[in-house]
């Protein structure tokens, strides 16, 4: 028998190339420092839905990390993330919570991580509303024009459009509507979700209603139409602090403050994952990119995730700034 001494020695080669090319693979693939799949709170709004994609596609991509994502509201989730049931808060915003979040933090098992940028709130008119009535102008002037505001539900009183119903804003909106001693003149209606918020809002607009509403910045909703804020007076601490507590014995009219936005993670989980901690710790996003990719969202009608592929792709600039290089080349290979 003859043997080819060529082929074994191709075949010696093929076979070594492999095993290397394999050993490579499985060195380059990435183990996540929690052996389980790690929650995030999927809170309704749009930032909040696209951030939170753009982290677990990061997660999943670059680190080697299982995610999901349990539907929730602010609150809840809050209570969900000391507990454990959830690792990740994409969103809190810090105003909007007030003495919940201090004292969330005080009891020792949430932490706050990245800072992502600083939002917004107001009482808004669009406006072709201000044109038709110029005298309305602050909050409190709502109570001179109740009657072109009807609710339809209570055609004696006009309707106001609050927070969503669980949301953490609906405790300053609530006092600051009773602040104002609307609720002799107004209904204070709480559309069940944001989506149904928003819904209702933008079909009003589309009909040229009369509406006034509470909403937040940024969103699809603010950047898209064309508002005008009611005034509120002079801002002040105190009085905020107050507005903040569901049991505000005394709330007085007040302006909102900028809102710093921020992730928040479950301490344990935290201490878990110390490079998943660092990841979050560095997540940053500037208003104004923010504000593109909701515009993005609005204009394309897509989904969240989509569009967080959209961020990924179109701004590395950004988010390669949050990770290792290997893990940000990990991430753009899987788009």
């Amino acid at each position: 028998m003859k043997i080819n001494h060529k082929h074994l020695l191709r075949s010696a080669l093929t076979a070594a190339t492999l095993s290397f090319a394999a050993f490579n693979t499985a060195a380059a693939a990435p183990t996540c420092e929690v052996d389980r799949t790690i929650n995030f709170g999927g809170m309704s709004w749009e930032s909040n839905l696209v951030l939170t994609d753009v982290q677990r596609l990061i997660l999943e991509h670059g680190y080697g990390c299982k995610t999901e994502v349990l539907p929730t509201e602010t609150l809840p989730a809050l209570a969900a993330l000391e507990r454990g049931d959830l690792d990740v808060n994409t969103e809190i915003w810090l105003n909007s919570m007030g003495t919940i979040w201090d004292e969330a933090l005080a009891r020792g098992r949430v932490v706050r991580s990245g800072d992502l940028f600083l939002g917004g709130e107001a009482w808004f008119i669009p406006k072709y509303v201000q044109e038709r009535f110029p005298e309305l102008k602050s909050a409190a002037d709502l109570v001179k024009f109740k009657e072109e505001f009807k609710d339809p539900e209570d055609p004696s009183k006009g309707r106001f459009y609050g927070c969503p119903a669980g949301w953490a804003c609906e405790v300053v909106s609530t006092n600051l509507f009773n602040a104002l001693e609307l609720g002799d003149d107004f209904t204070y209606y709480q559309p069940g979700t944001g989506a149904a918020q928003k819904a209702a809002l933008m079909s009003d607009y589309r009909r040229k209603n009369n509406i006034a509403f509470y909403y937040w910045y940024p969103t699809p909703l603010v950047g898209s139409l064309d508002l005008v804020e009611l005034e509120l007076p002079e801002y002040d601490e105190a009085k905020h602090k107050c507005l903040t507590d569901v049991d505000c014995q005394n709330p007085e009219p007040n302006a909102y403050p900028s809102n710093p936005v921020f992730v928040a993670l479950n301490k344990k989980f935290s201490e878990e994952a110390p490079e998943l901690k660092a990841f979050f710790d560095k997540n940053e996003v500037p208003l104004e990119v923010i504000n593109t990719t909701l515009a993005e969202m609005e204009e394309s009608g897509d989904e969240s995730m989509d569009v967080a592929k959209w961020f990924l792709a179109e701004y590395p600039e950004v988010w390669t700034k949050w990770v290792p290089a290997e893990v940000a080349e990990r991430v753009q290979k899987s788009l």
